[in-house]
């Protein structure tokens, strides 16, 4: 039997054009030191001084005030129609500002998030002016979004950085200067030691300084190092269209809002990334509109606790409903009141396309209360796979990370979830080897493992980061040899569960999303079903659904209806992927 039953044609996608507003935050200020002689008659010495005091008081008369060091929290009302920077600060001319077809290349490290602050960073350098290029030898502007959740991911960037070093070194004289800058969370968490450390970066810039790019590379420019890693209480880049980076995309990554207030202790994200602050829901619905124009078929909406989010920018907002916990689940934080919840927005972004598929990642367990369930259930174009992070099967440990729930409670919410959602596929990310674990919670892991039958996981090593709850009160006692003994052994339960869990899809029908060649073979085409897992089938012609008459082939952002065949890890053939090692989907 042939694996195809039908194709829906599907709108291509189009590339986005940018919509971005640029605000300025000012650098450095200049200090000036001088000596007053205590004689009362002024001597020609004092006379000069004076002289050159007066011209520094007129200089700064003009110059920068305190309110030019506040970012302004609310959302400009208008978009620039054109690429012109407003109000640049004293110490740089609007021309300096303009990329003036400079070529930049970024390379994204890390989560979904980082992806996403890519397409807002290059937003806004493109509206500068910039030139894009995926040639790193043409490059003029090179630029890394980083990572550092953990020691390996801080690590791989250092590497990076010694590679590009040569490749300063040769630039010819006759080309502008090589610019070299570290985004993001690395450039976050260690600041000035990057600069110190390698005096070949230009520029840092952390996750809420993308607004700063054109201005720290004309800093820049003049041959001093740049950088803005200032944390905000409210920027949410709600007025920056992303610029997805692959024109030929079926998918796009909505960020909702950023930061996260958990404080789990062993997670650097809330030094990284700031507090929690949501966008306003009318800026997410125009953006999820726009894909939809552009013939988009998946979003994702993306948050570091997406599903916590809470809309309070306007004063009738916060008459909302109070918040509903997951039962049995804490916070490590005083409890929020008002503000448009999770579900609300849900709700209204799956009502835009019913073609449009919406996943969200990632949540937190404690933010599943039945109304967001009832609608994942309830919606078609919800897609009924969840990522419900454990850690630890230990409810010992789960204390020590302050998770704010125990083992028990965390069972209690799967069994709801699946009681709730029929067929839906869950993941979760483990941690082996946290401070003070022991063999017997590690057992206890792996019977979590065993019990809930995961579709899909991400299982990592213990990597202690500086700043943490974890550095400061908690020893890394677990030597790294049992660290990587029980990370295989959990890897080893989980392929063993994944893979009796994955092949209850055999002879299943499943709906894909056709993503665009498979990598293992170029007559193969890959996509991804309702669950998240990927799906390999062969690019042959096909019965089109709208017309019985035509043979078709399907394209990248159709929809095709795939019978599974038979599945094996670490890949399925002709079906649904399961997951595979370390970092599995």
């Amino acid at each position: 039997m042939h694996p195809f039953q039908c194709v829906l044609r599907a709108r291509r996608c189009l590339r986005r054009g940018p919509l971005a507003s640029v605000s300025w935050l000012l650098l450095r200020t200049c200090r000036a030191h001088s000596s007053v002689p205590s004689s009362a008659c002024p001597s020609p010495q004092r006379q000069q001084e004076d002289g050159v005091w007066k011209d520094f008081s007129s200089r700064l008369a003009t110059g920068p005030t305190f309110q030019d060091f506040l970012r302004s929290a609310s959302v400009p009302p208008e978009q620039p129609s054109s690429s012109e920077v407003e109000d640049p600060p004293p110490y740089l001319t609007v021309d300096e500002l303009l990329g003036r077809q400079r070529r930049v290349y970024l390379e994204t490290y890390g989560c979904q998030m980082n992806v996403n602050d890519t397409e807002i960073a290059w937003s806004i350098l493109q509206k500068s002016g910039y030139l894009r290029t995926s040639n790193l030898q043409e490059a003029d502007v090179i630029l890394l979004v980083t990572c550092s959740i953990r020691e390996k991911a801080e690590q791989t960037i250092w590497n990076r950085l010694h590679q590009l070093k040569s490749l300063k070194s040769k630039r010819l004289r006759s080309r502008v200067p090589l610019r070299i800058g570290i985004l993001g969370c690395m450039a976050e968490r260690l600041k000035e030691e990057i600069l110190n450390r390698e005096k070949m970066v230009d520029i840092l810039a952390g996750p809420d300084a993308y607004r700063d790019l054109p201005q720290l590379l004309a800093v820049a420019e003049s041959g001093q190092q740049a950088a803005n890693v200032l944390l905000s209480l409210d920027e949410t880049y709600a007025d920056v269209m992303p610029v997805q980076t692959s024109p030929s995309a079926t998918s796009a990554f909505v960020s909702i809002m950023r930061g996260c207030d958990n404080m789990c202790s062993y997670c650097i994200v809330p030094f990284t990334r700031g507090r929690e602050r949501s966008r306003p829901v009318a800026s997410i619905l125009e953006e999820v509109r726009k894909l939809s124009e552009q013939g988009l078929k998946e979003v994702t909406l993306l948050g570091q606790n997406v599903n916590s989010f809470r809309d309070n920018s306007e004063v009738q907002f916060n008459n909302a409903v109070s918040t509903n916990l997951s039962r049995g689940f804490s916070t490590n934080y005083k409890a929020k009141q008002g503000g448009l919840r999770f579900a609300h927005l849900l709700d209204q972004v799956s009502r835009i396309d019913p073609e449009m598929r919406i996943r969200f990642t990632s949540p937190h367990p404690k933010d599943f209360p039945d109304e967001v369930l009832q609608l994942i259930r309830e919606r078609d174009n919800i897609c009924k796979q969840i990522h419900l992070p454990a850690q630890s099967g230990s409810s010992r440990v789960l204390e020590a990370m302050r998770r704010g729930y125990s083992r028990e409670a965390y069972v209690e919410l799967i069994h709801h979830i699946r009681e709730s959602i029929p067929g839906v596929s869950l993941s979760s990310d483990f941690i082996a080897g946290f401070c003070g674990e022991t063999e017997e919670d590690h057992l206890q892991t792996v019977s979590l493992l065993r019990e809930v039958q995961y579709n899909i996981g991400f299982l990592f090593a213990y990597s202690m980061r500086q700043k943490t709850r974890a550095y400061h009160r908690l020893k890394d006692d677990i030597p790294e040899e049992v660290k990587l003994r029980r990370l295989e052994e959990l890897i080893t339960v989980f392929r063993e569960e994944a893979t009796k869990a994955n092949k209850s899809f055999v002879g299943c029908t499943q709906l894909v999303l056709v993503e665009g060649p498979s990598k293992r073979s170029a007559a193969d085409l890959c996509g991804r079903n309702d669950g998240n897992l990927k799906v390999i089938f062969a690019d042959a012609e096909m019965e089109d659904a709208t017309d019985s008459r035509l043979r078709v082939r399907a394209q990248p952002g159709d929809y095709v209806l795939v019978k599974v065949c038979h599945c094996h890890l670490p890949l399925f053939s002709s079906c649904p992927l399961c997951p595979s090692a370390r970092t599995c989907g």
